[in-house]
């Protein structure tokens, strides 16, 4: 979607909106105006929408009114995104192919304009790229958003904001693409386009390069799979010469389970398997397009889990980059066999300061926290809170779990250094706990469980029913909040 400031309305656009604070009702709304809204029940609050009809310079004009809640409220910048995303949410289909958002008599500073304008993107995103029957009035339609007489420096501060929301969408479309399209070579050479001209620097490890560097545990995910392995590495220097925070990402493109095969039943939504890796490459173009003062790598260990005569077997005794050697109970429990070279890679080229790895990693993330938070685990208290709040502020919340000594005997092996499932309890920690012990040198390092945010089965504020892009305006909200400030 298109967002473009002008300071008079356009006679092509017939569809006005004012974004209002509940319980304040423009002074100026006709009487058929005041009486409609309160008959629709419209007091303002975040989100609720009311449109009704009349002539403004000789025009017949829609105008919307759209809730952003009490101005005083703490969550004052995730309501103005929600009456942007309502607002897309209930045009995007309608037949117009634009409307303005009139911020004349809203008294919204810059940071608040383009919180409404992100809203507005965000919501506005689909992947229609495979739908060939739909009714005229199924398709979007809704291409440009006019941000009319919004105060100064709102501009600037929509550019910002644009390039995050760019991030988001890089991460749907990852996310949303099916596993025929999107796997390993094709992840990365998705990410070589989009990143192409923006100053990141891309290094493409092989698997010839990975089985140099003993990287048994991601090459056994992948051996069962036709589709190569493959690690991205991603680095934008805008902060100098000290030493680069890493975010890795879990990418694999689509989890059958291996020999240990999950159930035909919703097997489909493997395909975001790779959802940490997709945030990992959104993260990196938002920091890029915005040109973010920071020192940041992102690392995507890429795979694809299948059940093939070649497979491994559980069983089966693998050795990791690290040295350390992994006894596969259940070739289910594959992501930390990814991550575990990633991060040892990671940490042996690029020396990061801090690590935050995120992967769609458990179910039992799920059955402890639903879809309202990722599970946060760490090795360090300020990181830890830094995540904390920096998901709050951009509505990507995350809950911090344990992780310690009590669990890691749960996955000690008989046979081997470790095993990668410990018993039914406690299942996200001692995923966890298997990744921490690929920590070296007590890093500051932080593990963010995403099984339950990348997708959604039904729309939410600022997505449709899908892929939400989560993690990216964590983040980058984390960068902005620690490396920037």
């Amino acid at each position: 979607m298109k967002i473009r400031f002008e300071t008079s309305l356009a006679a092509d656009i017939r569809t006005v909106v004012r974004i209002v604070d509940e319980g304040a009702l423009p002074g100026d709304m006709s009487a058929a105006q005041r009486e409609g809204a309160r008959a629709s029940r419209f007091t303002g609050k975040a989100g609720q929408v009311f449109e009704g009809f009349e002539e403004i310079d000789g025009t017949v004009r829609r105008t919307v009114l759209a809730g952003a809640g009490k101005p005083a409220a703490d969550d004052r910048l995730p309501a103005l995104e929600k009456a942007g995303a309502a607002v897309v949410a209930r045009y995007l289909s309608s037949g117009e192919t634009a409307l303005a958002i009139d911020f004349a008599q809203s008294n919204l500073d810059a940071a608040a304009v383009a919180a409404v304008l992100m809203g507005a993107r965000l919501r506005a995103f689909r992947w229609d790229n495979y739908r060939t029957t739909q009714k005229d009035e199924q398709k979007a339609t809704l291409e440009t958003v006019v941000a009319l007489n919004a105060s100064d420096g709102s501009e600037a501060a929509w550019q910002d904001a644009a390039a995050v929301a760019a991030g988001v969408e890089f991460t749907r479309e990852l996310v949303t693409e099916p596993a025929n399209i999107i796997y390993p070579e094709s992840f990365v050479q998705r990410c070589q386009a989009r990143l192409e001209g923006t100053g990141v620097e891309i290094t493409v490890l092989s698997p010839e390069e990975m089985h140099k560097m003993g990287m048994g545990a991601l090459l056994g995910v992948a051996q069962g799979s036709e589709k190569p392995a493959r690690i991205i590495a991603m680095h934008w220097n805008g902060g100098g010469d000290e030493a680069p925070i890493a975010f890795v990402g879990k990418g694999v493109t689509f989890d059958s389970g291996g020999i240990s095969i999950k159930p035909g039943a919703g097997m489909e939504d493997m395909k975001w398997d790779m959802g940490g890796a997709g945030a990992v490459a959104g993260t990196m173009l938002a920091l890029a397009g915005r040109k973010a003062k920071a020192n940041v790598v992102g690392i995507c260990g890429l795979a694809e889990n299948m059940p093939d005569g070649k497979a491994q077997r559980p069983g089966d005794v693998v050795t990791t980059m690290s040295g350390q050697t992994v006894e596969v109970i259940n070739t289910d429990a594959e992501g930390r066999l990814v991550l575990c070279d990633a991060l040892t890679w990671t940490q042996q080229r690029f020396k990061p300061r801090r690590i935050v790895d995120l992967a769609t990693l458990t179910g039992a993330i799920i059955i402890s926290l639903g879809n309202e938070h990722a599970g946060l685990f760490s090795n360090d208290d300020t990181l830890a809170a830094e995540l904390t709040n920096a998901g709050k502020a951009v509505g990507d919340k995350v809950w911090r779990m344990p992780v310690g000594a009590a669990y890691d005997k749960l996955i000690d092996s008989p046979i081997a250094d470790i095993r990668n499932v410990g018993p039914r309890g406690a299942g996200s920690i001692t995923a966890a706990q298997f990744l921490l012990r690929f920590i070296e040198n007590e890093t500051p390092w932080a593990h963010i469980d995403i099984a339950g945010m990348v997708w959604a089965d039904k729309p939410g504020a600022t997505w449709d029913k899908g892929a939400t892009g989560y993690a990216v305006r964590l983040l980058d909200r984390f960068v902005r909040d620690t490396e920037e400030a």
